[in-house]
């Protein structure tokens, strides 16, 4: 079976037994978590349901694994002949998440 789901801003492609980091949602470690905002599903037919934005009936639970952080991105500005120079940094919160079942 494939999936592919929509979560915060972006999409993920999904099947079961899959780890991915998906955008910091809130839960708590080892919680079981739905996403119901299924774009396409495919059970393995050669006959995929694509959704009209969504396909009904279908949805998507996983199990949190991880609360985290990605690595350090730096971020740094700098205007010549002007004496401007930013430095900053960032540090990108994630959910690692494990699909359970689909359907």
């Amino acid at each position: 079976m494939f999936a592919v789901i929509k979560t915060g801003a972006k999409q993920y492609p999904v099947e079961v037994g899959k780890v991915l980091k998906i955008e910091k949602i809130d839960a708590k470690e080892g919680d079981k978590v739905t996403f119901e905002e299924v774009l396409l599903f495919d059970k393995g037919d050669n006959k995929p349901k694509v959704g009209n934005p969504l396909v009904k009936d279908v949805k998507v639970q996983a199990k949190v694994l991880k609360q985290g952080r990605n690595d350090k991105v730096l971020i740094l500005k700098h205007k010549p002949k002007k004496r401007y120079k930013l430095k900053r940094t960032h540090r990108q919160p994630y959910t690692q998440v494990e699909i359970l079942k689909i359907g």
